[in-house]
Parts: structure tokens; sequence; C-alpha cells
């Protein structure tokens, strides 16, 4: 039987409002029809005041077919409180911020106003679409089965805010839409609010050309805030409006857009990865519909409340951080409806809300697998688990339908964690199928410098090429990275500004970033690239000491893809990063080898100053992958013959088969096998072929 999701159900034919404040009247109905104007308004508006629902103290509803809807028209509406209060529909398929709700009283503020929800009426059905009524469309959309499984992946972190340099050399800071990622993707697809880039131009493949075949775009459902990440989100039924609202529409398409971008990522052999922000929230409904059951505004106020500690430990000292938003509640119990069963029973209602919000967005939107952010403010283990239950069993009713088992479908789909402390009973528990590996981002950071006295250089090698050494017991578990959205911080900038910082020349930085992916993909583990690292963007924006922090170059400084344009030096660079990194990328996409856990370290070479370690990929039966990494600056010299540094125990060569230098996409020469020349903090990828 599929997945139950109540509220869902009755929303198709049904305005609904649950779990509101108690008060002395139920909640009214305003609807009416966009109007454009300045400023806009609702125009032939209606008041429907919702019944109870029978059998259910905290229901409330109205027919569609009870409120004079026309036939293929599109409306907008709110709830509005027996205080005169109106907000947007807790569950909206789609908001639209043209329009929005009454003034509020004190304490309430302008910023407060909440945007209308929006729906379609269409044979008597409530049907989700976007403000001028498109509406999502998956014709076309292949098997789960065409997707790359788990231990394929290179995930690609995407912001949804880009720049670009001016005229004036200054950062414009515009919004990546919906459709400005489609132009990544798709050759037929042009930019929206980017389409001055030549990598949005029609024609173009930018991601595809790159590799990755997983995107991670950080939070796409609704924000209250604009042009930045997205960690505020306000309405989690509803994807982005602004993502769907380029410069120059007259409305959103976010829906749409969406769809869209979902669908030809899928052809492309891409999976779409979704950012669930649920710690916390921002001008979320519920916090003016029943803020004391979902929410808890004072964290250190009662220290013996369940949900006022991280899953760190009790004390003053691990208080949860709603970082500006509002904490939500997973702890608190109360006895009403339950919008997953439709049951009058005991739960808890921010739970049940999170539940409903992935039935959506795993349902409408077909998405791949799931990142947790900030799971130690989230705090509670049994809701993550829940949550990372639910996704998984939605993710294989959609596979039984295109006839895959539930391990085929297991195999293309994950939940990862973002707990920086690592805490591997999240795993052993089965809470989540994996975390985001932090401590490869150290590790490789260190390597590339050269870092510690010999014994800890060389630890800290081995702890970076196995992540089973760090606790994880599969390298499906652990997602690793160089460097991540969260660039606030010591070692947590850039690459490129890491290294600028430690004084080394662009010669030198070019060397140590492709070491450092080399040491990335090739790596136990499922290896993630935050845009633009793969072609060394930079920061451009800092806090007046020179950081890079919240208000200072985080999320008012992302990703630009113009700096890969040009033909100064430094372009050039880029442009051969690049050209390496995706070389690196397809083969980790490709071989067998580095999709298992099964590694080897062949040879370590400390001897005169040298730090060259050997390690080998692969099972028995698998074409072996051999890298060789020099973390130091020595360098093949030709003695009494020609230059060159022999691996002892080299792999023998199976039969039929020839070796390729990866990075350089060459052939080897059978003479040269497992000694050709290293030259100083360079990294060599080797593999048999046919």
């Amino acid at each position: 039987m599929p997945l139950s999701a109540d509220l869902l159900d009755r929303k198709q034919t049904h305005f609904v409002v649950w779990h509101a404040q108690h008060a002395a009247a139920p909640p009214v109905l305003v609807i009416g029809e966009f109007q454009a104007g300045n400023p806009p308004r609702l125009a032939n508006g209606k008041r429907f005041p919702l019944a109870p629902v029978a059998g259910f103290t905290d229901l409330f509803a109205i027919a569609a077919t009870d409120c004079g809807l026309h036939e293929g028209s599109v409306y907008h509406y709110f709830f509005e409180t027996a205080a005169g209060i109106q907000t947007t529909d807790p569950t909206a398929y789609a908001v639209d911020w043209r329009l929005l709700s009454n003034r509020l009283p004190p304490p309430f503020t302008t910023d407060d106003r909440q945007p209308a929800a929006v729906i379609k009426y269409r044979s008597g059905q409530l049907v989700a679409c976007d403000p001028a009524g498109e509406e999502a469309d998956f014709t076309g959309d292949p098997s789960p089965a065409t997707l790359p499984p788990n231990n394929r992946l290179v995930i690609y972190e995407m912001p949804t805010a880009w720049s670009n340099v001016s005229a004036t050399v200054d950062l414009d800071i515009g919004v990546g839409t919906f459709r400005d990622v489609l132009a990544l993707i798709d050759a037929g697809a042009a930019g929206a609010n980017f389409d001055n880039l030549g990598v949005t131009q029609a024609g173009k493949t930018y991601l595809v050309d790159l590799g990755i075949n997983a995107i991670e775009l950080l939070p796409p459902a609704d924000s209250f805030f604009k042009r930045d990440w997205g960690y505020d989100t306000a309405h989690f039924l509803a994807p982005d409006s602004e993502l769907g609202f380029p410069e120059g529409f007259s409305s959103s398409t976010a829906n749409q857009d969406l769809a869209t971008l979902v669908r030809t990522g899928h052809q492309k052999g891409i999976r779409f990865f979704l950012d669930v922000v649920m710690a916390f929230a921002r001008h979320e409904a519920y916090q003016t519909l029943n803020l004391d059951d979902l929410y808890i505004t004072d964290p250190g106020a009662d220290l013996s409340d369940p949900d006022s500690h991280t899953s760190r430990g009790t004390g003053k000292d691990n208080l949860r951080n709603g970082f500006g938003s509002t904490l939500f509640r997973y702890a608190r119990f109360v006895n009403g409806y339950d919008p997953i069963s439709g049951a009058q029973t005991s739960m808890a209602p921010a739970r049940q809300l999170m539940y409903s919000y992935i039935t959506r967005w795993m349902r409408d939107f077909r998405i791949d697998g799931i990142r947790m952010d900030s799971v130690e403010n989230v705090s509670n283990w049994d809701f993550v688990q829940g949550f990372k239950d639910r996704a998984r069993t939605l993710f294989q009713e959609r596979c039984a339908v295109q006839g895959m088992s539930p391990a085929e479908a297991d195999a293309r789909f994950l939940v990862v964690g973002e707990e920086l402390n690592l805490p591997m009973a999240l795993l052993t528990q089965g809470r989540l199928d994996g975390l985001w590996n932090d401590a490869f981002r150290g590790l490789v950071r260190s390597v590339i410098l050269g870092e510690g006295d010999n014994g800890a250089f060389e630890n800290n090698v081995r702890r970076m090429v196995d992540c089973r050494s760090l606790g994880f017991s599969d390298g499906m578990q652990a997602v690793n990275y160089i460097t991540s959205h969260d660039v606030e911080g010591g070692r947590r900038e850039r690459l490129y500004n890491f290294l600028v910082n430690v004084n080394l020349a662009d010669l030198d930085l070019e060397k140590r970033f492709k070491l450092a992916f080399v040491c990335l993909l090739t790596s136990v583990g499922i290896p993630m690239i935050l845009a633009g690292e793969e072609f060394a963007d930079e920061h451009s924006r800092f806090d007046r000491f020179g950081h890079v922090t919240q208000d200072g170059g985080k999320q008012v400084d992302p990703v630009n893809y113009g700096r890969l344009e040009g033909s100064d030096d430094t372009a050039k660079m880029r442009q051969r990063i690049l050209a390496y990194v995706s070389r690196l990328v397809k083969f980790r996409t490709s071989a067998p080898s580095l999709g298992v856990n099964d590694n080897n370290f062949l040879h370590v070479d400390f001897n005169d100053n040298k730090r060259v370690l050997v390690w080998t990929r692969g099972a028995a039966g698998m074409d072996p992958v051999v890298v060789i990494a020099n973390f130091s600056d020595f360098v093949s010299t030709a003695g009494t013959g020609p230059a060159e540094y022999l691996v002892p125990g080299w792999p023998a060569t199976p039969p039929g088969r020839q070796w390729r230098e990866v990075t350089q996409a060459r052939i080897v020469p059978p003479e040269w096998i497992g000694r050709e020349p290293i030259f100083p903090w360079e990294a060599k990828v080797y593999t048999t072929f046919p």
C-alpha cells in the first residue's frame, strides 16, 4: 500500500487548515484573483468561514465546490484567524510574493506580512500551479533505473545566488534561477538572469561536460530572504518563488521550472538532491497560527525542556541555535488530527508537517536524494530517522511503478546529514544513510601543504584516502569535499583564497588545486564539489577584517562563472584546472574500482625529503586504479639513464589491457609502466583498459 498523506489527499478537493491555535471562531478563507497594479490587489475577493471537520478538534475545511470557483481559473488566497490576521496556507504548493497579506498589528512588522497562496480549480479539484497557471510536467521522465547508483556519484553543490563581474569591476549579485541551472545541462536552454555568461549560452552543457551526475541545489523551498542561499525556509511545500522568477518575467513559474530542471537532469543521467532545512524557519505560517505547539523561541529559558538542547548534549553549552530563525519543536506531542494517517491521535505537529513536506517533494518533484542541514540543531534523532525512512519508502514506491526492486531503488537514493562532529551512531543506529565528512576537508587541506612530521603526515593521507579509518563502515556513508557552502571560518574558505593566504605562487597554486582534486576523486567516499571550485573560483567580498563571514562573503559572494572567461593568465589557469577536474570527474563516475571500498597503500617513500605515496583502488577482477601522489618538492632527475621514479610492486598488466594515465588522457608505453618520472606537488592516476 502507498504511504498515506491524508492532509494532502484532502487538499485535492478542500481548502484545509490543520492545527491552528484554538480560537473563538474557525479560520476564514479569503480568496480572489490576482490583479496587477500599484500595489497589486486581490480582485473579486470572497470570504468563506471554514467548518470544523467531524471527529477532529483542530481541523477545519471547506469544499472547493462550495466556493463559487470557475473552471480552469487560478486563485490567490489567505487564511484569516479570528484575530483578523491573514497568513499563507502553511501547506501551500505555490506562493506569490507580489501579493501580501493585510497589515498586522503590533508586535508584528511590515516584514511579517505573508504572501498569497496560489491554486488552480479544475474539474472539481484543486491543482498545484504557478500564479499564471503553469503546472509541473514530468512527461518523458525516465525510469530511476537509468540514474547513477550511489557508489558512482559526484555531487555538485549549487548555490541559488550567483554573481558576475560588471563593467565597474564590482560584483553584481543575482538569483541563479531554475532556468539558469537548466542552461548548464540542456543545450536547448539559455540562461535567464545570467544569460550573458558563456556557460549559459544555448548550445552549452557546462555541467554535463564537467561530468557530475548529481545536483544538490541549496534549499529550493520558498524562503523569505532574497538573493541569498535560502537557509531560512518560510513555505516548505512550495518551491522558491524567486528561483522561478527571472528578471523580466511577470510572475513566478517555480513549479513548472523546477519540474523541467529535474526531468531534464534525469534525462541526462543527473540525480537531484533536496537540501532540507528543518531545524528552524522564518516567517512560516505556523509562527502565526500556532507558535507554541510547533516552535521553541528561547531554548535557554527552560533547560529541562527536551527541545532546548542539541543532540550533542544537555547544558547551556549545547543549546540549539536558530541562527536568527525560530526553532521547531520535535519532542512536543499533543492530541489532534494527524495529517499523515488521518487519525485523531498523539502526534508531534512539527514532525507531521515535515512528513507532509517530504511527501510533496518526493511525489511531485521526483527528487533522488536528501541532504539534511544542521542535524545537531534538528536534534531529535527519532524524527531524523522517521524522515529518512519515509523519504526512502516514497522513493521505493516510485521505483516499484517502474518494476524496480527495493534493493535497486535503495542503490539510487541517499539521505545524508550535516553533523560536523561525525557522530557515527547516526549511521550505526540507522538514523541516516550518510554524513558530510568534514574531516576530509581538514585533511586534504593539510596534506596539500605538506603539514606535519612524516608520521603524522602519512597518517593524515591514509585517513583521507579511506573514510573507514574515521569510523565510517562504507564509502557510501561519507560525503567528501574540499570546500562546502559553509565557507565561514578558518580553513573553510574557497580553496583559491586558502592557498593565496599561505602565499603560494600561481603556478604552485595550480599544482595544489590539481593535487587536491586527485585526492578527492580517488578516495573512498562520495565526492562533492562546491560550484566554482572546479575552476578555482574565489571570494571577492570580506568583512572589515578581511575574513569570510556570514555577512561578509558567505551568502553574499556566490559562484561567479564569469571568472572562467578571458585570456589573461589567471583565466587560462582556471580553464586548465577545469579541464583537469573534468577528466577526473568523468573517470570517477565510470571506473568500477572507485565505486568500492577496496584500497591499498602500495608504496610510501619519505627518503631524502621525499613524500611520495602510492595507493591503489579496486577489487579483484576490476581494472586497477593506481594513484602516485608527490606531496613534496622532489622531482625525478636523470642519472646515468633517463629520469624516472620506480614504484615497486606495480600491479601486473591484465591480459589484453594497457595502461592509461587519466589526468593527461595518454597511453603509457609498456616500457614506462611503473617507472614514469614524477614532479613536485603532482599526482598521476593510472588505470588499465582494453
